[in-house]
């Protein structure tokens, strides 16, 4: 029987006896710091893959594969494999995977090989002084939003919410392997057009609205509130998506993010895919909950991107600069890395 993501939520915090601990009553801060931006990777250059969360399976050897593919040296962390209950090794082991992939100034990305699970259990211990002592490269969606999260209140880097490396190809193709390649080995601007066939379509505000690009997987977001994970969202553009949760559920945890001030004076919103949420007949879809909920803000909100958990799942920059226009359709993100070596040498 497969364990929902919600279920091993509830239970851990269960686990603790405290269900909800807020810290400070607001979303962590991470000061007026510009964006960091890690080397765009090169042809040559060694990533690592690691499993901070759930267990990876065959899908992974794709992954690598593709990866392999761009140019890229790939080496698996040392407890890639492992399996604790239903995480990918304990504790301990996942988060020396982890700091090591941080730490090791050889290692110029970063890349998850599975969601699932198990990534709050560990960020706490996250190395943050090797991050900003040597930014790089680092994908991962879903229960990564955390480290995402992390990343940029303690360090201010640049991530990439993109896909995880137990790779599908028949729901991530070539459209959405160049998008992965583009996205941490150029320096383009990512643009991405509203997909009329995404159910998120139909949520929409209209109107232009720019601000850092910050968010990622609702449930994850959510779950965030009083640590110091979630990023202050003021003056940004949310971006969220997320799969196997019912209508109520969005507008309960669209409606608890309101409550706690969270999605106060945030410049927008851009909303991902709604993957395998249940239609009742008679009754609000997805859309509509949260067309309902985010209505009330003020701002405007752009659906139907094909970011997250569904087919065509595309990669963009979180902590870097966006824009959304309803009117175009699009959502705009300036580049998540710099030049890298190989780009310098080319310029000299």
């Amino acid at each position: 029987m497969m364990i929902s993501r919600r279920t091993l939520i509830g239970a851990a915090a269960a686990g603790t006896g405290a269900a909800v601990s807020v810290v400070s009553g607001a979303p962590a801060r991470a000061g007026t710091r510009a964006a960091i931006r890690a080397p765009a990777l090169s042809p040559g250059d060694r990533v690592r893959v690691i499993a901070p969360a759930g267990v990876p399976d065959a899908r992974l050897a794709r992954g690598i594969q593709l990866l392999e593919g761009f140019g890229l040296v790939v080496e698996p962390g040392a407890h890639l494999y492992d399996q604790y209950g239903y995480l990918a090794g304990t504790d301990e082991a996942r988060l020396a995977d982890l700091n090591a992939a941080f730490r090791d100034p050889g290692v110029r990305g970063v890349f998850a090989a599975r969601g699932g699970y198990g990534t709050q259990r560990i960020i706490d211990g996250l190395d943050l002084s090797a991050v900003r002592r040597d930014p790089r490269v680092f994908v991962g969606f879903s229960d990564l939003t955390v480290l995402s999260g992390r990343l940029w209140t303690g360090a201010r880097l640049i991530s990439f919410y993109g896909p995880m490396m137990n790779w599908t190809d028949a729901r991530t193709g070539p459209v959405e392997i160049e998008s992965l390649r583009r996205a941490v080995m150029t320096t383009d601007p990512i643009v991405l057009h509203s997909d009329p066939a995404e159910p998120s379509a139909a949520v929409s505000v209209s109107g232009v609205a720019t601000g850092t690009l910050l968010g990622g997987n609702l449930t994850m977001l959510q779950t965030s509130l009083g640590t110091r994970d979630l990023p202050s969202l003021r003056g940004a553009i949310l971006l969220f998506e997320d799969t196997d949760e019912s209508p109520y559920s969005y507008d309960r945890m669209l409606t608890h993010l309101i409550r706690t001030g969270a999605l106060h004076r945030i410049a927008g919103v851009a909303l991902g895919q709604f993957t395998n949420a249940s239609v009742v007949s008679g009754q609000w879809t997805a859309a509509q909950a949260v067309q309902d909920r985010l209505s009330g803000l003020g701002v405007p909100v752009l659906g139907g991107l094909r970011v997250g958990h569904g087919n065509g799942q595309l990669t963009v920059p979180l902590g870097a600069r966006a824009t959304i226009d309803t009117h175009a359709g699009t959502l705009t993100v300036e580049a998540g890395v710099r030049p890298g070596a190989a780009s310098y040498q080319s310029l000299s």
